[in-house]
């Protein structure tokens, strides 16, 4: 057993020597304890603070549209800034741990504030089926599976389906991102949330029509309650 750990210790210490990882920040090499950001980039990340508050911007975007237990997000989109460029990997550059870097992340930041006690499910906002088979994954379940793991809460993948393709949400108004959601989700296997606490993840809130949409398909489900949380919130 000694002498397999060694020679894992020695392949990752040779992948290190020969192909250094470097932050995704600032370009600086990476050390082993480090990923995805260096220490000093990891503080420049503008992260909110909101978790253990319960009047905070990202639930006042989303108060009087969604019954919510509580809403937050992990830090502040600022463009051109470091979380977008996160957020740019992770989407568009196979960056899978960038997912897990930031799941991991607002994680742990929710377990300290202590809001999670008493969630039973964690369920990310899916993409539609031809959009994940392009990019090959769905970005929201990679981060939700992440903050799955330091929670302790399941995730539940595939019980909140997208049920028609939508156009982009860039360009759109708040009124045009609403109707372009409308009635784009459903709930299957519904029995299984049936009275139960879920947290709805996804990455970025900005005008919250997304989220409403998915919060509608899920609060048709008899006695659950839901949370939000999102990595970003966009001004």
């Amino acid at each position: 057993m000694e002498r397999i750990l060694w020679w894992k210790r020695l392949q990752r210490g040779l992948m290190h020597l020969f192909f250094p990882e470097c932050c995704v920040g600032c370009g600086a090499g990476l050390t082993e304890a480090e990923t995805v950001l260096c220490l000093g980039c990891q503080l420049l990340l503008p992260e909110t603070g909101y978790h253990a508050h319960t009047l905070n911007e990202t639930g006042q975007r989303l108060a009087g549209r969604i019954p919510f237990v509580f809403a937050t997000s992990f830090a502040y989109f600022v463009p051109d800034g470091l979380l977008q460029q996160l957020l740019h990997g992770l989407k568009y550059r196979n960056r899978k741990d960038i997912g897990r870097f930031l799941g991991t992340r607002f994680g742990h930041a929710l377990q300290e504030a202590g809001v999670c006690v008493g969630v039973d499910y964690i369920v990310a906002v899916p993409l539609h089926p031809e959009k994940e088979r392009i990019r090959g994954y769905n970005q929201s379940i990679i981060i939700a599976e992440a903050m799955g793991a330091v929670l302790g809460v399941p995730v539940l993948d595939g019980v909140l389906v997208r049920t028609r393709h939508t156009e982009s949400q860039t360009q759109k108004t708040r009124a045009e991102r609403a109707a372009n959601m409308e009635a784009a989700f459903a709930v299957r296997h519904s029995q299984s949330l049936a009275g139960k606490h879920v947290l709805l993840v996804d990455d970025v809130l900005t005008t919250g029509a997304t989220l409403e949409a998915c919060a509608q398909a899920l609060l048709g489900v008899p006695g659950l309650s839901i949370s939000i949380g999102t990595i970003a919130l966009a001004g």
